[in-house]
């Protein structure tokens, strides 16, 4: 009896499984989003031909532009590593009175518009901001310049380096850490031998993250440094002003940009895909 109530006990879970349906029918579900997202990149990429697309490549602008948002990017993109790793290490590993609020403030750049950052920046380092008076008064500017496109990509894109290396220390076995702590490891040696290594790979992503967001920052930037050829100029600048007055400088350079947002994410999925493969 018992192996004939199993069987029919089996027979009754096997019923209530969920139907399977065709892979069909899901593309047939998704076609209308994957159109809506599709639709505008493709018209981007065949709005001009190869030879277009090589012509307004080779000029000084957009050459400018895309030297100028790589360096700005990439020094953006270390700020928020240093100044992020220690604050999503904290966040990982410690209770504390005031994390909720500290985890709001780190999260409010990704939802603040930034034009609305480019404004509080310039309060604060404009020549007549709370920093930028003292600075004026030594002699150094910040607004308008290059080191001015640094901060408003910097602050625009630390929180989400913060978000995916918390991810990536939060998943660190604590006892691994303590252990190394009992053999005579100082916390430092504890970092970066230990906890740095094994969250890696949302360290890694963080910094791919970064890198995308302060490359493709516009709002802060245009308010908080301004739009000077060769100067403060970046990519999506020079894509808005191209806008009105050269299309085919605006193509080229969004262009450039898709190319550069697909690799960061597909190589933050081949970070994680080999991360779940080697556990």
């Amino acid at each position: 009896m018992s192996w004939l109530g199993s069987t029919g006990a089996g027979r009754r879970a096997r019923d209530r499984r969920p139907p399977r349906h065709r892979p069909e029918a899901w593309w047939a579900l998704a076609l209308p989003l994957l159109l809506f997202l599709v639709l505008p990149l493709l018209a981007l990429l065949f709005y001009s031909t190869p030879a277009e697309l090589r012509v307004n490549l080779a000029r000084p602008e957009v050459r400018q532009a895309i030297g100028l948002s790589l360096r700005t990017s990439a020094w953006a993109t270390l700020a928020a590593v240093l100044l992020g790793l220690p604050v999503a290490y904290l966040l990982a590993r410690r209770e504390f009175r005031g994390r909720l609020l500290l985890d709001n403030l780190i999260d409010l750049p990704i939802v603040l518009p930034p034009a609305v950052a480019g404004l509080a920046l310039l309060l604060v380092f404009g020549r007549r901001g709370w920093l930028g008076a003292p600075l004026d008064d030594l002699g150094v500017r910040v607004t308008f310049t290059q080191v001015a496109v640094v901060i408003a990509q910097t602050f625009i894109a630390v929180s989400l380096f913060i978000r995916a290396a918390t991810i990536g220390f939060a998943a660190v076995e604590p006892e691994l850490e303590d252990a190394a702590a009992i053999d005579g490891a100082g916390p430092g040696q504890v970092f970066w031998r230990i906890s740095l290594p094994l969250a890696r790979r949302g360290v890694l992503s963080g910094v791919a993250l970064a890198w995308a967001r302060a490359l493709g920052e516009f709002g802060a930037t245009i308010i908080f440094a301004g739009n000077f050829p060769g100067r403060t100029q970046t990519m999506p600048l020079a894509i808005y002003l191209g806008f009105e007055l050269e299309l085919g400088v605006a193509v080229v350079l969004s262009v450039i940009l898709i190319g550069c947002s697909f690799v960061v994410l597909l190589l933050i999925k081949l970070i994680l895909g080999r991360g779940d493969s080697d556990d």
